[in-house]
């Protein structure tokens, strides 16, 4: 059964939002308004999602910086106990990523506000911890609390752009938040561990303790400033969230003019589609590869040189800063060729290289300059497949629960991340290394297979082989076929 969605009536339009109407009676959407929407909703959403998501990456990885800072030492941490209270945070991603969505969808925007605020209140706790198992403890509830931001900001961000648009926008978050939480979190724990104790704050646990204090700050605020979807957005006046409805409605196959189905297991089983399961592996295989190197990143620079804590710390800063240039770049590129999978093609192979460099020498210049390639190659790929993915995810049910399957079910391979950079395998990582250069290989052939099978199945439909799908159903269930709907084509 749908439930009809209250938007004002194209009626009270100005006639440069919606000018006419096509033969099946959507709206026209006139260029210059949705010109000047598009620019609004950027200036609007991305800045803060951009923040929100960095916020994320930074309290996750922190432990990274503080690992180098004494924190194993002062928790009387051994063996594979560090290894053990990060894999306690991802299999909870694993767990709570698709439950939290469908909250999401259910309740609003406020949800994902009050996960911003849990993430730091957690990141804050854990400047407190004076054992491995409260450690642990804090870990949990980070990976809860956590489990719900990039999908829902996905999710959110799908329900304001066209598909064409979508990919540029989740670069910019998905891409530049990594890279930059990543160069400002070794600038922050550098500058953290300067200053002087903070009280009983002392060492690794300011980083914690600061962190935890601005994620929670900015969690109360997004409580009052976080958008909804948009036919309820307060940012938009009333032409605008009938315009924003109209452009959102005009990508599908089947026109809704505001219905939204409501959620159901045939829909949530939907999801679990060929496209999806694929871009899931291929995000799967690039975590096990960005997500260890990221956790490691400054205990690995650390064995490269004869550094200091902070100068290992500044050490990270550069990779991440050129990998942020390009993940813009790529994305850029793929909303302009309108092409995902080639782009992931051409960015790929700087990740298979700079994981060759590292295996193949033990110069530490070169294995240095190796990580600007893996973190540069590496940074876009995670938005190039989770948009890939949700572009091609519909109706409404399907495509949140696909924003939550790619980065939740993939958290296994954060997971498997966790083990990689093992401390016996210490100064140069060739495990670690050579199973990444192998996840990186084979990730590129999977990209070729999913542009192959999007080739042979969009040929199908534009043959009307797909057409068949339509036969005896009614108009309620051909409005749910979403992505099957022989009008659907998926995008490359």
């Amino acid at each position: 059964m749908s439930t009809k969605i209250s938007v004002p009536s194209t009626a009270s339009i100005d006639e440069k939002s919606l000018q006419s109407k096509d033969i099946e009676g959507s709206p026209v959407i006139d260029a210059e308004a949705e010109r000047k929407l598009l620019r609004k909703l950027d200036w609007r959403l991305l800045p803060l999602f951009t923040l929100v998501f960095a916020l994320n990456f930074i309290d996750r990885t922190a432990i990274g910086n503080a690992k180098i800072a004494g924190l194993e030492k002062d928790l009387g941490m051994r063996g594979f106990d560090f290894n053990i209270a990060l894999t306690a945070m991802y299999l909870c991603l694993v767990i709570f990523e698709i439950p939290s969505n469908l909250l999401l969808k259910r309740f609003g925007s406020v949800t994902l506000a009050l996960m911003i605020v849990a993430f730091g209140i957690c990141t804050l706790a854990t400047a407190f911890v004076t054992s491995f198992g409260g450690l642990v403890a804090t870990r949990i509830f980070l990976g809860i609390a956590e489990s719900g931001t990039l999908p829902g900001l996905a999710y959110i961000l799908s329900r304001y752009y066209r598909r064409h648009e979508f990919i540029l926008r989740v670069g910019v978050f998905l891409g530049i938040s990594p890279s930059l939480s990543g160069a400002f979190g070794g600038l922050l724990a550098s500058g953290l561990l300067k200053i002087d104790d903070i009280g009983s704050i002392k060492s690794w646990r300011k980083i914690f303790f600061v962190e935890g204090i601005i994620t929670t700050i900015i969690g109360i605020i997004c409580i009052v400033i976080i958008p909804t979807d948009p036919e309820h957005s307060r940012m938009l006046t009333a032409e605008e969230r009938t315009l924003a409805l109209a452009r959102v409605d005009a990508d599908q196959a089947v026109k809704t003019k505001g219905l939204r189905e409501n959620i159901s297991w045939r829909l949530m089983g939907r999801a679990f589609n060929f496209n999806a399961v694929l871009c899931t592996l291929g995000y799967t295989l690039i975590n096990i590869s960005f997500q260890g190197l990221s956790l490691f990143m400054p205990t690995v620079i650390a064995t490269l040189g004869h550094f200091t804590v902070v100068q290992s710390q500044l050490r990270t800063v550069p990779p991440y800063l050129v990998g942020a240039t390009w993940a813009l770049t790529a994305c850029y590129i793929g909303f302009r060729v309108k092409k995902r999978a080639a782009v992931l093609l051409c960015s790929l192979p700087m990740v298979i290289a700079g994981y060759a460099i590292a295996v193949s020498t033990k110069h530490s210049g070169a294995r240095y300059a190796a990580t600007f390639l893996m973190i540069a190659g590496a940074v876009p790929t995670a938005p190039l497949l989770l948009s890939w993915g949700t572009e091609n995810a519909a109706p409404d049910t399907v495509r949140a629960v696909t924003t939550a399957i790619i980065p939740g079910v993939s958290s296994i391979g954060s997971i498997i991340a966790v083990w990689t950079y093992l401390p016996a395998d210490a100064p140069n990582y060739h495990k670690g290394n050579s199973l990444n250069l192998a996840t990186t290989s084979a990730l590129w052939v999977l990209v070729a297979i999913g542009w192959l099978y999007i080739r042979w199945e969009n040929g199908k439909r534009e043959r009307g082989e797909r057409d068949y799908r339509l036969k005896d159903r009614s108009p309620e269930e051909i409005e749910q076929l979403g992505y099957l709907h022989p009008h659907f084509r998926y995008q490359a």
